[in-house]
């Protein structure tokens, strides 16, 4: 479910209406969370380290408001709650677009997670049969310890989804990081707001 925005009323009105008029509103940070604790969890408990961090990088992202904004049709809307559309890498070499639904349920995202998944591995082609505006564009660059990430983009296509990006998990000692890239329309949200989405998302990892 969507709700309309009132702009006139909205604090963000200025912010909206400046960003909104860029050819490129988005900015990016670049981050690195401690996943020390995260990846003992997920190995003790036999899950997937990536699902257990994507269901804890979309949980923080619902608790952050402005995560929830979403421009359609020239409009603001903001969501009950936004789900995950995440590249799933095929053994050939390329990738597949998925859909998973936010369920606050652990157990029951990873379960159904998996199902999507294995679905876009099994299939040949890129985009899901599902999508829309409520969702957050992931994707994980195993291979690569990045400092900064840049992304495709279609100026002509209207797009306001925050994008995450999770690279190589690195060993350092005892201490395991990752880099996580961030962008987001400027229009929406601040830096203010992804620091909040960054301090969930790093307790979140840290919690056993």
């Amino acid at each position: 479910m969507k709700k309309s925005i009132n702009v006139n009323d909205w604090n963000r009105k200025e912010h909206y209406l400046f960003f909104s008029k860029f050819e490129e509103p988005f900015f990016g940070v670049t981050i690195s969370v401690n996943c020390t604790i995260a990846y003992q969890q997920a190995k003790s408990k036999n899950i997937s380290f990536f699902l257990y961090y994507l269901y804890r990088a979309l949980r923080a992202a619902n608790e952050v408001e402005n995560f929830r904004y979403r421009i359609y049709k020239n409009e603001v809307y903001i969501y009950d709650s936004i789900q995950a559309s995440t590249t799933v890498n095929r053994p050939n070499g390329t990738f597949g677009f998925s859909y998973i639904d936010y369920i606050e349920n652990e157990h029951e995202f990873y379960e159904s997670a998996r199902v999507e998944m294995e679905k876009v591995r099994q299939a040949s082609g890129l985009l899901p049969a599902v999508s829309g505006e409520n969702v957050i564009h992931f994707s994980v660059l195993p291979w690569l310890n990045f400092t900064s990430l840049s992304h495709a983009r279609s100026f002509s296509f209207s797009d306001s989804s925050p994008k995450i990006s999770f690279g190589k998990m690195i060993e350092q000692g005892p201490l395991k990081s990752m880099p996580v890239s961030i962008h987001a329309h400027h229009g929406l949200m601040d830096g203010y707001h992804v620091g909040l989405f960054a301090d969930i998302f790093q307790e979140m990892l840290d919690k056993k």
